[in-house]
């Protein structure tokens, strides 16, 4: 059977849509997953845990820890340094929070008396 022009123009088309759809996979598949805290989890003196890592914007952070006890504050670079929950910051309390990183600083506290000062909180640049 001898096929004709159409034939090759329509292998170059299913071509390029696999290329395409490839591309657009692969820019997901580059997404990470953390535990926070590593086993131990979300917890005092977790502060010095993202030093040594790389974040990328679209990864995400999962802090496990005991509700009853603790939470996880989204702050901004004030808060981070004084420990203070800023007006309007989103507090989480499932004890299992999952929560994607955005392009440059993001700050997380634990907002329960004297936690923060203990080390509860990090602070990571995503690229």
């Amino acid at each position: 059977m001898v096929q004709g022009r159409g034939s090759a123009d329509l292998v170059v088309v299913n071509m390029a849509a696999v290329l395409l759809c490839l591309m657009v996979l692969t820019g997901h598949v580059h997404a990470a997953t953390y535990t926070v805290g590593g086993s131990g989890g979300w917890t005092l003196d977790v502060d010095r845990w993202p030093k040594g890592k790389r974040f990328k914007a679209g990864d995400t952070l999962v802090f496990t820890y005991d509700p009853t006890i603790h939470n996880v504050v989204a702050v901004n670079r004030g808060g981070y340094s004084s420990c203070i929950t800023p007006a309007g910051a989103r507090v989480y309390k499932s004890g299992n929070d999952q929560i994607k990183l955005s392009k440059g600083q993001n700050f997380f506290i634990c907002n329960v008396a004297e936690h923060c000062e203990s080390g509860m909180k990090i602070a990571i640049n995503a690229a």
